[in-house]
C-alpha cells in the first residue's frame, strides 16, 4: 500500500508538472488573445449602450410634448391627450415582450430586427409629416395652402405612433436585452449597483431630451421638433448596422412565456377537476402540472414557474405605482402647461419641469450606492431592498397628494394669457416652480423603487427564468400605464369632465389627485404587509429555489456522498477490513 501510494503520488506530480509546462506557453498565447476579446466585449457593451441611449432619446423626444401637440394642433381635449400619451408609453413597454416571443418562435431574431428597424424608421419619419407646417408654401410666386385634413392627420399620427412603438419594442427586446450585459454571475450587491447606474444613465439622457427637444419643439422650430426623434432613430439604426453581427445577442432558450403560461393554465385546469371529483393534497396547486401528478410539464419547469409566481404580489403592487408615475406626462404636464412658465423674460418649455423629477434621482444614486455597500458588507444578514420600495411607494402617494394641494393653490392666482406653440392660452399666474415638490417626490420614488424591483425580479428566480421574470415585470408596468388611461377616462366620464377637465380652472382636478393618492396609500400599506416575503435574499435564492430542482438536488447528494467517503477514509476507528 505505501509503495502504491508513493507511485500514485509520483504519477500525479509528473502529470501536474507536464500540465503546468503545457499551460505556460498557452497562457501567454491566451493572454495575447484575451486583450482583443476584452476589447471586443468592451466595444459590444459601448455599442449596445449607445443604441439604448439613442432609443431612449427617441422615445422621450416623442413623449415630452405630445400633450401640447395633441391639444394645440390636433384639437384634442386635455383628457384625450393624456390618454394618448399614457397608451403610447404602455404600448412601448409591452411591445418588447411581444417582439421577444416573435423572435424566438416565429420570425427569427435577424429578420425581426430588420423589420423593427424599418418600422422604427417609418414611424419616426411619419411624425414630421403630421407636424410639418404645410402652410406658407410658395410656388412660382403663388401662395399655396397644403394643409392636411384633421382626419387624415390623426390617422397618420396614430399609425406613426404604433409603428414607432413596435420598432422601440424590437430594439429593446432583440438589440438591447438585459441579458446582453452579462449579469448571470453577479451577486445582489453588484446587480443593485448595475440597476442603479443604468437607470441613472437613462434618466441623465432623458434630462437632456426634456430640456433640448422640448425647447426646440415649443419655441425654436415648433412643429419641426418631431424631426429630432427621426434623427435619433436614424442614429440608432446606423449604430446597429455598424456592428450588427456583434450586437444581436441570442439568449439561451431555456424557458419561455408560453411554457410559463402553459404550466399555470395546466395546473389550474387539473386542480379544478381534481378538487371537484377527488381530494388530493399537494404542497402547491402548481404541482398538478407536473408529469408525475398527471400534468404535461417537467419538475424543473414547474419549480421555475413556482418561483416566478411568488413574485406576482410584488408585480401587482407595482401597477398602481406605475399609474402614479404616469402622472408626470399627463396630469402634472397639464398643471405645468396651465401655470406661468415665464422666468426672467424667458418662456420655459413645459416638459423641462420633468428635469426637476430627474435631479433627485441623479443625486440619490451615489448616496444609495454608499448605503448599499455598507448594508451588503455584512455576511450574516441578507439585505433586501424592500424598505426602499415601501418608502418609494409612500413618496409617490405624497407626491400625488401634493399635486392636489398645488392644484387648489394654483386656482387662487389670477389668470393671464400665455403663448405656447403659437396658441394663446388662459393660464394661472402662479409660477410653475410652485409645482416642484410633487416632481421631487416622484423623482425620489423612482430612485428607490425601479432599481429595487428590478433586483428582486432578477435575483429571486432561477437563472433560466430571469428573462421571463423581467418580461412579467414589463407586463405589469405596461398594465399600470393603461390603468392610468382608464382612470382618466373613468374620472372624466363619471364626473362629466369635472375631475379631469379640459380647462383646469373650470374643474376639480385636485379631487382626481386626492382619489389617486388615497388608493396609492392603501397600495403602500398592502405591500408593506407582504414585504417580509422578500426580505432575505440569500436564503430565498440559495435554499428555496436553487436547491429545489432535481439536478441541483443531485449535486447536493453527490457532495454529501463525497464528504461521507472522505470521513470514512480518514476515520481512525474503522479497521482496514471495514474500509474495504
Amino acid at each position: 500500500m505505501p509503495a502504491a501510494d508513493r507511485r500514485d503520488s509520483q504519477e500525479k506530480g509528473s502529470l501536474s508538472h507536464m500540465a503546468n509546462r503545457e499551460q505556460r506557453p498557452g497562457r501567454s498565447d491566451r493572454a495575447g488573445k484575451v486583450v482583443p476579446q476584452a476589447e471586443k466585449k468592451l466595444h459590444e457593451a459601448v455599442c449596445v449602450l449607445l443604441v439604448e441611449l439613442c432609443e431612449r432619446f427617441t422615445f422621450f423626444g416623442i413623449v415630452c410634448n405630445m400633450i401640447l401637440f395633441c391639444t394645440a394642433k390636433l384639437g384634442y381635449r386635455s383628457h384625450q391627450a393624456a390618454m394618448v400619451n399614457m397608451c403610447f408609453v404602455g404600448t412601448s413597454t409591452l411591445t418588447p415582450v411581444l417582439v421577444g416571443w416573435l423572435a424566438e418562435y416565429l420570425v427569427g431574431r435577424i429578420k425581426l430586427v430588420c423589420i423593427c428597424m424599418f418600422l422604427h424608421f417609418l414611424g419616426t419619419a411619419l411624425l414630421p409629416v403630421v407636424s410639418f407646417p404645410f402652410e406658407d408654401v410658395y410656388i412660382d410666386r403663388r401662395h399655396i395652402l397644403l394643409t392636411l385634413p384633421k382626419r387624415e392627420q390623426k390617422i397618420v399620427f396614430y399609425f406613426a405612433l404604433l409603428t414607432a412603438s413596435l420598432g422601440i419594442g424590437g430594439i429593446r427586446a432583440i438589440v438591447c436585452p438585459l441579458s446582453a450585459y452579462s449579469l448571470e454571475d453577479c451577486g445582489p450587491k453588484e446587480l443593485l449597483s448595475f440597476f442603479n447606474w443604468f437607470h441613472w444613465l437613462v434618466n441623465l439622457n432623458s434630462a437632456v431630451v426634456f430640456v433640448s427637444i422640448s425647447y426646440i419643439q415649443q419655441s425654436v422650430a415648433r412643429n419641426l421638433g418631431f424631426l429630432i426623434p427621426f434623427v435619433s432613430g436614424l442614429m440608432a439604426m446606423i449604430t446597429i448596422h455598424m456592428v450588427r453581427g456583434e450586437m444581436i445577442y441570442k439568449p439561451k432558450a431555456d424557458s419561455s412565456l408560453l411554457t410559463t403560461f402553459g404550466v399555470i393554465f395546466s395546473a389550474l385546469k387539473t386542480f379544478c377537476v381534481r378538487h371537484r371529483y377527488f381530494s388530493t393534497a399537494l404542497a402547491s396547486w402548481l404541482d398538478h402540472a407536473k408529469e408525475n401528478h398527471g400534468g404535461h410539464y417537467s419538475e424543473s419547469q414547474v419549480e421555475g414557474t413556482k418561483s416566478l409566481t411568488r413574485l406576482f404580489p410584488l408585480f401587482t403592487f407595482q401597477i398602481l405605482y406605475r399609474t402614479c408615475i404616469m402622472q408626470i406626462p399627463s396630469g402634472y404636464y397639464l398643471q405645468t402647461m396651465n401655470s406661468n412658465l415665464h422666468f426672467g423674460g424667458f418662456v420655459l418649455p413645459v416638459a423641462a419641469m420633468n428635469v426637476i423629477s430627474i435631479v433627485p434621482l441623479l443625486l440619490l444614486v451615489p448616496i444609495l450606492e454608499c448605503i448599499n455597500s455598507w448594508l451588503f458588507s455584512s455576511k450574516d444578514t441578507g439585505h433586501s431592498p424592500t424598505i426602499y420600495i415601501v418608502v418609494g411607494h409612500l413618496s409617490a402617494a405624497l407626491s400625488v397628494m401634493a399635486a392636489g394641494f398645488s392644484e387648489m393653490h394654483r386656482k387662487h392666482f389670477p389668470q393671464v394669457e400665455q403663448t405656447l406653440s403659437q396658441e394663446v392660452l388662459l393660464v394661472s399666474s402662479m409660477p410653475c416652480f410652485h409645482l416642484a415638490p410633487q416632481y421631487i417626490l416622484l423623482g425620489v420614488a423612482e430612485a428607490l423603487v425601479t432599481p429595487s424591483c428590478s433586483l428582486l425580479s432578477f435575483w429571486l428566480v432561477p437563472k433560466r427564468m430571469r428573462g421571463i421574470s423581467m418580461h412579467f415585470l414589463a407586463l405589469f408596468n405596461g398594465a399600470g400605464c393603461f390603468m392610468g388611461a382608464l382612470f382618466v377616462q373613468t374620472a372624466h366620464a363619471g364626473t362629466q369632465g369635472s375631475w379631469f377637465p379640459h380647462l383646469l380652472h373650470e374643474g376639480k382636478l385636485e379631487r382626481f389627485f386626492f382619489f389617486l393618492a388615497s388608493l396609492m396609500m392603501v397600495n403602500t400599506l398592502g405591500f408593506w404587509t407582504i414585504a417580509h416575503r422578500y426580505n432575505n435574499l440569500h436564503e430565498d435564492c440559495t435554499n428555496e429555489f436553487r436547491g429545489s430542482l432535481p439536478g441541483e438536488k443531485l449535486l447536493k447528494h453527490e457532495k454529501a456522498i463525497k464528504h461521507y467517503n472522505a470521513v470514512l477514509e480518514s476515520s481512525p476507528i474503522l479497521s482496514p477490513v471495514e474500509k474495504t
